[in-house]
């Protein structure tokens, strides 16, 4: 059997430590899955240490950094960041959404939004990833959304809020040179807040529904500047 490990995310943890936790006890839990904090080695290590909430920082300093894996496991994410850098740094490991997984849960229980409509947002940094964008889809299907596509949706998805209209961390684009150097040509420039907020409420006036859910946390930002009812798929399953 192929082994898989979790990388919970410094910067969804930071953002959104409860849910991180409650979805690292599930993965560890219901797959027995080893999990690690963060997609490089040595990274920021104690500055994101030093940011999570007090009430959490133990428990995240209890997680094990990072770790090599073999070739040939599998890296389960809920981060594009992490999947964009794995994908080209590390090539002999695959790589899996955490919606992915889920889905293989026979018995996970989805909670019942009773046909409410909802738009799905597709991201920027994994607009290829067409496993994930249909396991996104199935996991709304399984809570019973009514699911209202964007013109840009899947492959053609220009969005990851606000994150493409300041400059990125340096990292990115010697980590991942194809998705965050040659692939994003006149993205990551200097914007100021005023700037970031008319372009999002300009690209929010065009979602058909008021609430909207991603699964990346840059563009859950990004839709909550613009105006919408934006929420994390994680938000939606877990909470």
């Amino acid at each position: 059997m192929t082994q898989k490990f979790y990388i919970a995310s410094c910067v969804f943890t930071e953002e959104y430590p409860a849910l991180s936790f409650k979805i690292k006890n599930y993965v560890a839990e219901k797959f027995n899955l080893p999990v690690i904090r963060c997609c490089v080695a040595n990274y920021k290590v104690e500055d994101f240490e030093n940011r999570m909430p007090e009430n959490f920082r133990a428990d995240w300093q209890s997680i094990k950094h990072y770790e090599k894996f073999p070739a040939g496991s599998t890296m389960v994410s809920l981060c594009h960041n992490c999947a964009a850098i794995f994908e080209e740094r590390h090539p002999e490991i695959l790589r899996q959404s955490l919606w992915e997984l889920i889905l293989e849960d026979e018995n996970f229980k989805y909670p019942n939004y009773g046909g409410e409509k909802i738009t799905v947002q597709d991201c920027w940094r994994q607009k290829e990833n067409l496993l994930e964008q249909k396991a996104v889809r199935e996991i709304l299907r399984r809570m019973n959304f009514e699911i209202v596509e964007l013109e840009e949706n899947f492959e053609r998805t220009k969005f990851c809020g606000y994150s493409l209209y300041q400059p990125q961390p340096p990292r990115n684009p010697k980590l991942a040179p194809k998705r965050f150097l040659h692939g994003a040509q006149g993205l990551f420039k200097e914007h100021s807040q005023q700037e970031k907020e008319n372009l999002m409420r300009e690209y929010c006036a065009k979602i058909p529904t008021e609430k909207v859910v991603a699964y990346c946390h840059y563009c859950v930002r990004g839709l909550k500047l613009g105006g919408k009812n934006a929420f994390h798929l994680a938000q939606i399953l877990f909470d």
